[in-house]
Order: C-alpha cells, then sequence, then structure tokens
C-alpha cells in the first residue's frame, strides 16, 4: 500500500521510548485512515476500541509527564489541569497497578476460610509479584486516590465520559480554578485525633494552559495567530498554579510540572519564580530527569534567555525595562513583564537552579510535538512569599501622553472638578503600583496556613492536548479604581469563567452549597451571572447505611463475602435513597465526599455505578442487577449459587451475536456448556465467569460479564457497541447482532406483512398497465415498468420499534436490525449524547476515530 505519490504507508510502530510497547503510533495522516477504503477495517478497529476504553489517542509527547512522575500504588495524585483526560487516564492506570493480581492472591488467602470456591488459575509470572506487597492493606484493592480536576465545566464533563470507560472506584473529578484549588478535608481517626486534618498529595501534575507553539507542526493556525502577548498574559497564571501544588505537596512529594510551549516565560521562568516563592532551594529542589526514559531523546533546560514584549521588541534584562520605562514610560508593550520572567540575576540564589535538570523536547529529535517537563520535590512546609513587591516607578511621560489622556477625558460639567489625569501625577510624582497583586493575594499570602491558595486573575487558556482546538489567550483589560487597585472590567467578566466563591482563608467557609447541614448560615448573595460555561446542578453524594434494607437484598441475593466492604456505598439525590443506581467508591473517597458536603467543593464526579434497578416481577429476584463498569470489583467476592463458568469462545461468539437466545422448549441444549447451569439457575443477575483452558476453543485470560436470566430466556448485559467491539477483538467478526426479544419479534412480523402488502401493490399496477397499453407493451415495457416502480415501490425505510414503543423510520441496510428494547426500561439512564454515540465526541468526530 503507498500514497498517491508512490511512497510506502508504514504500518504503526512501537514508541521506542515508552515502557513494555504499551504505545504504538503512526505517521499516516488520520483523514487519510477516516475516509479511504483499504483503512476501514482498522479505523472501525481503533474507533470499537476506544469506545470501549482499551485503547487512548492523543499526542506522543504528551504522553512524557505522568511517565515521569513516580506514582506508586497507594498514592494520593491530583490532575490540576486534567481535560480532556489522556494524561490522567494514565495515572489512573498507575493508581490501580498491581490490583488484579493482589485482589487474586488475598481470595485465594481466604477462600477456605470463607467457604468460597476459587476457580483454577495460570501459574503466576514472577514479574507479575512484583506489587503484591504494595497497597495490600484492604484485601488487595487499590486504596491510592487520583483528583482530576479542570476549570471549565463543560470541559470536565468531557473529561469524566474520558476517565468513566475505566471503571475506577478512585477517582474523583472536580470543577476548581487551579491557582485556588481549595484544600480538602479528612475525617479524625485514631492515628490522627486532629479536627483540621487536609489533604496532601504525594503527587500533583501541573499540565498547565499554555500558548501551545510547540504544537505548531500539526496545529497550522498557530504560524499565524502566534503573538508574545500569548505566553506573557499567561506567566501569572501559570506560577500561581504551581506555586498551589508545592504548597498542597506533602514533603518529600513531587510536582510534575509540563507545557506544549518552548517559550522560556512559561517554562524556566516558571520554574525560577516558583521556587523563589516557595522558599528557594532549601525547600523545593529540582529533580533531574536524564536517567527518566533513557530512549527518549531531549535537550536541557536553558539557563539564559531574552523576553519579547508585546510589540516584538527583544530585551535582555529588566534593568532594561526599567531604563526604558524612567525615560519613555510605562508603555503598553511593558505593561506585562515583571522581574521573574528573566533569568536569574548573578550572585542570587535563583542563579543556582540546575535548570538543565529540565526536560526540553523539540519536534525535530523524534518527529513530535515540542514540550517541556521538570520535575521538583518539596523538601519542608514554607510559608508562600507575595507574588511581587510592590515598585516605585519614576517615569516621566512625554507631554503627548498628557495631551491625549487629556483630550479622552469627558468635558467637565459645570461647577464640577476636573477628572484625574494620571500621567500628569506620574509626571510630577512617583506613584507605587501593584503588580498583578490583587487584594484577595495579598490576603491569601498573609495567611498562616502553609497551604492557603492563591487566585487567580488571568483568563485561561486550555492546553493541547488529542485533538483539542487552540484558543488564543488574551490579557484582561483593567480599571483603576480610586485606590489604584487593578480590578477586571464587566466586558471581560460576561466572556470568561468567573470563580466565586474565593479561596479558602477568604470567603469560601460562608457559601451555602446543595446538602449543607450547618445552622445558621445564609446564602451570600452571587452575582446573577453565567459561570464555569454553563454550569448546572449536581445532585449531591450520599451514602447509605450498611445495614440498609436494599444493601441487606443484595448481600443475601449475591451472597456477598464479608471481605467486601459494605459502607462504600452511594447514591447521587437528596433523599440518599437507592431509588434507580447505587455507586461505590474506595475508603478515601467516602470519607473526602461526606467530611466535605456543603464545604463549596465543587464535586462533580466519583464511584462506579455497581447496581442498576431492573423492573422485574418475579417473587424472591433481586431487582439490582451488576453493572458491567462494577462487575470486575464485585465479582470475585459472588456466591457461587449466582455464578456461571464458560470455558469455549463458540459458547461466547453465540451469546455476542444473539440476544435474548431462548432456553424453554429444549433451546437451553445450544448454548453449549453452561446450557444445562442457566436452565437451573434462578432467575435475576448472575456473574458469567470466562475461565481460561488449554483447549483449542478456550480462552487464555479471564473475563467477567455480567448475565441476566429472565424467565425464558437469558441476555449479556452488554451495550451494543461493547458487543461488536468484543466480537471484532476476539474473533475478528463483525455479524449484525440478532435481536431475539419480543420487540424485535413485532418488529420482523410487521416488516414481513409490509414486504407482502407491497408486492401485491406491485403486481396489481403492473397488470393494470398492462391491460390499458397492450398495443405498446412491448416496445415501452422498459419504462413503463420503471414508472410503475417509481410510483409504486416503497421508500427505502423500515418500521422499527424503539427502546420505549414508539414508531421511528430507520433506513434499511439490508441485514437483521438489531433493537435494545429488551434491555432498557422506561426512564432508565441510557448515557449522554457522547456514548449514545459510541463515544466519539461531536458530529464531526463521527467521521472516523484517529486523532
Amino acid at each position: 500500500m503507498s500514497h498517491y505519490d508512490g511512497t510506502p504507508i508504514e504500518a504503526p510502530k512501537p514508541v521506542s521510548w515508552y515502557p513494555d510497547e504499551l504505545a504504538w503510533w503512526m505517521t499516516t495522516p488520520k483523514n487519510v485512515i477516516r475516509r479511504f477504503p483499504p483503512f476501514a477495517a482498522f479505523q472501525k478497529y481503533l474507533v470499537s476500541e476506544t469506545s470501549v476504553g482499551n485503547i487512548s489517542r492523543q499526542e506522543v509527547v504528551s504522553m512524557i509527564p505522568p511517565l515521569v512522575i513516580d506514582l506508586q500504588p497507594g498514592m494520593t495524585v491530583l490532575d490540576m489541569c486534567a481535560a480532556p483526560g489522556s494524561k490522567a487516564a494514565q495515572l489512573l492506570e498507575m493508581v490501580h497497578s498491581g490490583e488484579e493480581v493482589r485482589v487474586k492472591k488475598s481470595l485465594r488467602s481466604y477462600a477456605e476460610q470463607d467457604g468460597r470456591e476459587v476457580s483454577p488459575e495460570p501459574t503466576i509470572k514472577l514479574e507479575s509479584t512484583e506489587g503484591l506487597d504494595a497497597d495490600s492493606g484492604d484485601y488487595g484493592r487499590a486504596t491510592g486516590l487520583l483528583i482530576a480536576n479542570d476549570n471549565d465545566y463543560k470541559r470536565s464533563h468531557m473529561l469524566i465520559h474520558q476517565l468513566k470507560r475505566l471503571s475506577s472506584p478512585n477517582l474523583i473529578v472536580t470543577n476548581h480554578d487551579a491557582t485556588m484549588f481549595p484544600s480538602i478535608k479528612l475525617p479524625p481517626t485514631p492515628e490522627h485525633p486532629s479536627l483540621n486534618r487536609y489533604l496532601k498529595f504525594d503527587r500533583i501534575l501541573a499540565d498547565v494552559p499554555c500558548s501551545g507553539d510547540g504544537t505548531m507542526r500539526k496545529n497550522v493556525n498557530l504560524w499565524a495567530d502566534w503573538k508574545p502577548s500569548s505566553a506573557l498574559g499567561l506567566y501569572i497564571t501559570q506560577v500561581r498554579i504551581l506555586v498551589r501544588a508545592l504548597q498542597m505537596l506533602k514533603p518529600g512529594g513531587r510536582v510534575v510540572y509540563s507545557t506544549c510551549s518552548m517559550n522560556p516565560v512559561e517554562n524556566e521562568a516558571v520554574i525560577a519564580s516558583a521556587i523563589h516563592r516557595c522558599g528557594g532551594l532549601n525547600k523545593v529542589e529540582l529533580v533531574p530527569t536524564e536517567e527518566r526514559l533513557p530512549l527518549l531523546k531531549r535537550k536541557p533546560g536553558l539557563k539564559s534567555w531574552k523576553i519579547i514584549d508585546k510589540v516584538g521588541e527583544m530585551w535582555d534584562s529588566y534593568e532594561d525595562v526599567q531604563e526604558s520605562i524612567k525615560s519613555e514610560g510605562l508603555t503598553e508593550a511593558l505593561d506585562k513583564l515583571v522581574p521573574g520572567m528573566f533569568p536569574p540575576l548573578p550572585g542570587t540564589e535563583e542563579s543556582l537552579i540546575p535548570f538543565e535538570r529540565c526536560m526540553r523536547v523539540y519536534g525535530y529529535l523524534q518527529d513530535t510535538g515540542g514540550f517541556f517537563i521538570a520535575i521538583l520535590e518539596k523538601k519542608s512546609e514554607f510559608k508562600a512569599k507575595p507574588e511581587s513587591e510592590p515598585r516605585k516607578i519614576n517615569s516621566k511621560p512625554p507631554i503627548g501622553a498628557i495631551i491625549e489622556e487629556t483630550d479622552s477625558q469627558p468635558t467637565p460639567e459645570e461647577g464640577s472638578m476636573a477628572p484625574r489625569t494620571e500621567a500628569v501625577e506620574t509626571l510630577t510624582a512617583s506613584t507605587t503600583e501593584p503588580t498583578d497583586l490583587t487584594p484577595a493575594a495579598h490576603q491569601n499570602q498573609d495567611n498562616s496556613t502553609s497551604d492557603a491558595a492563591t487566585p487567580a486573575t488571568g483568563t485561561k487558556r486550555p492546553a493541547d492536548d488529542g485533538d483539542e482546538a487552540m484558543l488564543d489567550a488574551f490579557p484582561l483589560k483593567k480599571l483603576k479604581t480610586g485606590d489604584d487597585i487593578d480590578e477586571v472590567s464587566e466586558e471581560d467578566i460576561q466572556d470568561r469563567d468567573v470563580h466565586y466563591p474565593p479561596p479558602p482563608g477568604a470567603e469560601l467557609d460562608l457559601t451555602t452549597r446543595p446538602g449543607d447541614l450547618r445552622d445558621g448560615v445564609l446564602p451570600q448573595a452571587r452575582p446573577q451571572r453565567n459561570r464555569n460555561g454553563g454550569q448546572q446542578f449536581e445532585e449531591p453524594f450520599k451514602y447509605i447505611a450498611a445495614d440498609h434494607t436494599q444493601v441487606k437484598t443484595i448481600e443475601e441475593f449475591y451472597n456477598l463475602s464479608p471481605r467486601f466492604p459494605r459502607d462504600r456505598f452511594m447514591v447521587r439525590n437528596a433523599e440518599g435513597e437507592p431509588a434507580k443506581t447505587i455507586y461505590y467508591t474506595s475508603a478515601l473517597i467516602r470519607d473526602i465526599l461526606t467530611e466535605n458536603e456543603g464545604k463549596g467543593i465543587k464535586f462533580i464526579h466519583g464511584g462506579v455505578r455497581m447496581f442498576m434497578k431492573q423492573d422485574v416481577q418475579g417473587e424472591g429476584v433481586c431487582k439490582w442487577r451488576i453493572q458491567a463498569e462494577g462487575m470486575p470489583i464485585l465479582q470475585g467476592y459472588v456466591g457461587e449459587e449466582r455464578v456461571v463458568r464458560l470455558y469455549k469462545k463458540e459458547t461466547l461468539r453465540k451469546l455476542l451475536i444473539e440476544m435474548f437466545p431462548k432456553l424453554s422448549d429444549g433451546a437451553w441444549k445450544n448454548l453449549g456448556e453452561i446450557g444445562e447451569r442457566v436452565l437451573a439457575m434462578p432467575m435475576g443477575c448472575c456473574v458469567l465467569r470466562i475461565e481460561p483452558s488449554n483447549d483449542d476453543d478456550g480462552f487464555d485470560e479471564r473475563m467477567v460479564i455480567p448475565l441476566w436470566r429472565s424467565l425464558h430466556s437469558l441476555n449479556l448485559m452488554l451495550a451494543k457497541e461493547d458487543r461488536s467491539a468484543m466480537l471484532l477483538r476476539i474473533f475478528n467478526d463483525t455479524t449484525p447482532l440478532i435481536n431475539n426479544s419480543q420487540e424485535s419479534r413485532v418488529k420482523r412480523e410487521a416488516d414481513a406483512k409490509s414486504e407482502e402488502a407491497n408486492a401485491k401493490r406491485e403486481t396489481k399496477v403492473e397488470e393494470t398497465l398492462n391491460a390499458a397499453m397492450p398495443e405498446t407493451k412491448a416496445e415501452n415495457a422498459g419504462s413503463i415498468e420503471a414508472a410503475a416502480l417509481a410510483i409504486n415501490l416503497p421508500t427505502d425505510e423500515i418500521t422499527k420499534l424503539d427502546p420505549y414503543s414508539t414508531v421511528t423510520g430507520q433506513p434499511e441496510i439490508g441485514m437483521e436490525l438489531d433493537s435494545k428494547a429488551g434491555n432498557i426500561v422506561e426512564g432508565e439512564d441510557t448515557g449522554s449524547a457522547e456514548q449514545q454515540l459510541n463515544g466519539n465526541g461531536d458530529a464531526k468526530e463521527q467521521l472516523g476515530g484517529v486523532s
């Protein structure tokens, strides 16, 4: 296979520097894969595996930061700017590293004691035992935590869609400005009886918003849109994010700071400023990166650089800027330049920072995008310094500036004073002007708590990741008040995210949110603005008691092992009663959600859907069926009474293709080795355990799938796209699915009757035409028949019953149409629009699956 110019098309190949060949890349453009027939099967495979969470697609270099963060099992990690979620997905996999092997070991250890039957397992390989002793406190279950945060509400839900595919009970998604991420309170414990315990992180990823000039190879618009002000306007925000990250770390914890920019003002300058504000090299250390990912080609960080102002003029040092301000006045081109943007002066502590330990990845080194990575380790607690000291500028603006400002003022009314002219005041007296420092910033800098948040006044620009669109960063317009304090204009507030309430240490505790149980606290009036990109009300997180009636019903029906916790089940409604869905979380997430309820922290996702209520009639049948995303967590603790074991590939293939196969009238014999077992099993949900075997028709690894046993049939509780993906992955089979449900039979009967009626109508019309024009039949047969078909043939639609019994039209595709009617009960949550579109995002993304 070759391109239009005859050059051969390269096959996908592993990324040389990525561990264990778990990352692959290809040079064929995505539009070629999406549109050209030779790639159809490959493109379908990519879309299918991405939709079910087995593949994550992203820029090659954007995978570097999680690989160098050194995240170990049991650690807590925060991704401060996580959307769209590719890096967070890497971190989440690391949180669960080794969990499967540890849980298997735990189940075997307690099987005899608990009276449980354990399936035979292949011998555990030596390399699989490395993490057995790590994070083994909760019977092998992962105890670590990932908090994935993003400032934009809509992007936060994109993040949820990406991470939900991994089905982790150790994940929380929040919606906060990273520069003032709130402190998360923890409950007191016997080991830590303090009432003021706050969560400190072992690792933090700060993949900050940036100008994105390192992505110019793929984002061609940047060549026309790039401007120096993009980086200058983001510097303050980037420093604040990094300082906040260092505040929230445990001593000995690490922050990985990264951008997809090559501009030193967004990289080395930010590192130097953050280290200075956090107490210097005695408090924060820059960690070497040379030995990490040895096959990755990179360059060391810069030790000296120049700064470009808004109009493109180069500056070597801040002293040159000050000289220009003294002689020419503070111009718009220089108003964003601050001392921290420039290389540290010789003889200062910052000049000793080993910038060569930073990592610069240039696009030409390995045919990638550009990226900057630095690893910082917190050595001890510190109190952050103010962002900058007030500076005195004795500037003498030219007379032209005074005239221009005077002319721009409105004519004063008779008898009133003329408005103040700032240019005149600067000419006659020196002014003390805070540089990019707000009252809230002063308040938080004076806070005695070491992890007090620092707010941002600049707009956030989304970092480039995957196919995310590049946005321009515009500096905020500011209005001068009588007190010389920078305020954001109302015009800008309408077009940007407004962060309310202020961070901890300011007014956060005065805010009442849904579920707040504190007495005597009145909600504070909020600005009537559409904030955070159209944020909607989020249902509260309510945990249900271990002795709740519904929990007891589930426990008895599935004969749950005593090793499985009953106090981690949660619902999403204000009443706290299980009405439709029951979620499951880790113990740490339970403590966080309950302790911080009503405290102003915006949690928007947490937990895995474990049970869904099924509308079923039958005595003794549990209405709570296990969800596919919760099955891997629960399956090892379900009693043998609700377990079905499958060993042959052909049996699984039949269950995947055929929905609702019958059991009555001897049809159970067609289900192979599971037929007799499911025939004798009572109604309700059960665990289909696909066991490995050495047979030719056997499996190499174990899989678990929820299976529903109804009165006369059974069905795999898998979404249609999951069935198709599994068929393609295991059997390379694209056979259309067959639906044996009652609704599907009604549809087929209606189709047959419609076809029969159409055939009779066509025959009658043809006979009428032949009788009316016998003399021209021979010579005009072709045109007459064509006319008859044009008038009387049915349209290319067939009638299909949708899941809620509404008659809809669907184009006929020449094959059996499947329906999910038997799986969905009216009112059941069927997922968002993106999920129903196989998880490929908006309309333009439906063209294919390669980013």
